[in-house]
C-alpha cells in the first residue's frame, strides 16, 4: 500500500487543483492551459514508472535451494523488465508485512495469506499456479485420508463420510493450513457436525497437529491417528515414501482448494504491473519453463480474477470462524 501516492492525492492533488499547475513524472513544476481539469491531471499524478522491483518468494515444503533458484527467477525478470530486481527469501508472514511496509512490490503466497495481503497493503493476486498433481488445474483438494484397512468407507454423499469420523482420533495438519484444517473444519460445520472452529473435541475422540503434511500422514500410517487432513498432492513424494503411501487412501475429497499465487501491491503502477505480469507470464515459453518448474514444481502461471480465485477460502474462513 503505498503511502507516498496516497500523500501526494491527499496534500498535493488540491494544490495542483487550485494553482492550474501540472506534476511530472519528474516532480517538475509547470503551467497548464486554463481549461485543464484536476480529472486530466490525475493520470499524471499517479504515473511514477517503477525503477527497481523487489518479489518476495516463501519458502515451501517442497523448495529446495531457494535463493538461488529466486535469484535466477528474479534475473530473467530484470532481464525482461529492464530494472533491477531483487529476491527476497522468507515466509508467508513476511511477504505480506513487505508488501505492507512498502519493502516489496510482488509476493507469491498462498490463499489465505493472500487474503491478509489484501486487507493489509491492498495487494492483489493476478497469477496462480498450475501443477501436474493439482486436480483442478489451478486449484487442488482437501483430503481426508485414512489406512488402507481402514473400516471407514467412502459412502454415497459427504454427510455420510464424514459422520464415521465422530469419536474417532483425527490429526489437522495445523491450525493455519488452508488444506490440512480451513476446508475440513469448515466442511464439518457446511454438514453440521461442528459450530466453529473451537468445537471439534465435542465431535472428534481426540485431536492433534501434525506440524506439516508429512506428520499428518504419517500419524495415520503408525496408527497414532484414525484420519489425516491434508492437500491431495502430499500423498507423494517428498513429502512421505511410496511405502508410506501404498499404506493408505483417501476417505473423502473437498476440490476448489485455490493454488498459491502472485500478488502485486497496489503501489505498483497499472501499466508496470501489465508488464511484470505479462514478464511473468514468459516463464510459461518452453525455452524458460525450466526456471518456474524448478522454483515451486508449477508448470505454468495462468491470469485470475483475485475475488473469484480466492472466494473458496474466504468462504471456508467465514463458515469456520476464523479471520484471514
Amino acid at each position: 500500500m503505498s503511502v507516498r501516492i496516497k500523500g501526494l492525492l491527499g496534500a498535493g492533488a488540491v494544490f495542483v487543483a487550485l494553482a492550474g499547475l501540472e506534476i511530472s513524472t519528474f516532480g517538475e513544476v509547470k503551467a497548464t492551459t486554463t481549461n485543464s481539469t484536476f480529472n486530466q491531471q490525475l493520470p499524471t499524478l499517479l504515473a511514477q514508472k517503477l525503477k527497481t522491483l523487489t518479489v518476495v518468494f516463501p519458502s515451501r515444503a517442497d523448495s529446495t535451494d531457494l535463493q538461488n533458484k529466486a535469484n535466477s527467477v528474479g534475473a530473467f525478470l530484470s532481464k525482461e523488465l529492464g530494472i533491477p530486481v531483487k529476491a527476497q527469501v522468507g515466509d508467508d508472514t513476511a511477504a505480506v508485512e513487505a508488501l505492507r511496509a512498502n519493502r516489496a512490490d510482488v509476493a507469491f503466497l498462498s490463499s489465505r495469506p493472500a487474503l491478509k495481503a489484501e486487507q493489509l497493503a491492498n495487494a492483489r493476486l493476478y497469477l496462480a499456479e498450475v501443477r501436474e498433481n493439482y486436480s483442478g488445474r489451478y486449484t487442488y483438494s482437501s483430503v481426508f485420508v485414512v489406512p488402507n484397512n481402514s473400516i471407514l468407507k467412502t459412502r454415497n454423499n459427504a454427510k455420510a463420510t464424514l459422520e464415521q469420523l465422530r469419536g474417532k482420533k483425527m490429526a489437522f495438519t495445523s491450525p493455519t493450513s488452508g488444506s490440512g484444517f480451513i476446508f475440513p473444519v469448515g466442511e464439518l460445520v457446511k454438514q453440521g457436525f461442528v459450530q466453529s472452529s473451537d468445537r471439534l473435541g465435542g465431535f472428534f475422540g481426540q485431536i492433534s497437529y501434525g506440524g506439516n503434511y508429512s506428520k499428518a500422514l504419517q500419524a495415520v500410517v503408525r496408527g497414532q491417528a484414525d484420519v489425516a487432513v491434508v492437500s491431495e498432492y502430499a500423498l507423494n513424494s517428498p513429502y512421505i515414501t511410496p511405502e508410506e503411501t501404498s499404506k493408505l487412501r483417501v476417505l473423502h475429497r473437498i476440490p476448489g482448494v485455490p493454488a498459491h499465487g502472485i500478488a502485486i501491491d497496489d503501489d505498483v503502477p497499472a501499466p508496470d504491473r501489465e508488464r511484470i505480469i505479462n514478464a511473468l507470464l514468459k516463464l510459461n515459453q518452453s525455452q524458460n519453463n525450466p526456471l518456474l518448474r524448478n522454483l515451486y514444481n508449477s508448470t505454468e502461471l495462468v491470469r485470475v480474477d483475485h475475488n473469484r480465485h480466492l472466494a473458496p477460502i474466504r468462504d471456508a474462513l467465514t463458515r469456520v470462524g476464523i479471520a484471514p
